[in-house]
């Protein structure tokens, strides 16, 4: 039987190959967000939350907004900083570090057959790394931060 990309990939994590449009549940290898993970830890908040789901499995990247162009901004980035502490989250680049999608393949957080979701459109650009990647919304990371897990139709 041919498989796809994307099969080969689950069928790494769940031990077997997925049918194509099957729902799977998967753990992510790499969650990314940027400036807008004041957003995600909101939402976090919401839920009840206290501890992110595996802190060695999380890039926030402050890229986005800088150099803060309001008070409000800036104190998002505070708010995102003491959040990074807290959980211990060490794969944490402040404001001058690169952009998030460059910075994901240059410190080798998007590798080849990683499963990688991000809270921006553009996180599927690790597919150039033979990763499999997509964007995903706040409230979804928020849920990914807490327990671990996404689903996919298999495409």
């Amino acid at each position: 039987m041919e498989t796809t990309f994307i099969q080969k990939i689950f069928a790494e994590k769940l031990g077997r190959v997925p049918d194509v449009g099957e729902i799977v549940e998967v753990s992510p290898d790499m969650v990314m967000s940027h400036d807008n993970a004041a957003l995600v830890i909101r939402q976090f908040g919401k839920m009840g939350a206290k501890g992110v789901f595996d802190p060695d499995k999380i890039a926030i990247i402050l890229d986005h907004r800088i150099p803060a162009e309001s008070v409000k901004t800036a104190e998002a980035h505070k708010k995102i900083r003491e959040f990074v502490r807290e959980q211990g989250i060490i794969r944490f680049h402040d404001i001058g570090r690169g952009v998030c999608h460059q910075v994901m393949v240059e410190e080798g957080y998007a590798l080849p057959g990683l499963i990688i979701a991000g809270t921006d459109s553009h996180t599927t650009t690790y597919g150039a790394v033979n990763a499999f990647s997509t964007g995903i919304g706040a409230t979804e990371m928020a849920s990914v931060w807490a327990l671990g897990k996404l689903w996919f139709k298999v495409p």
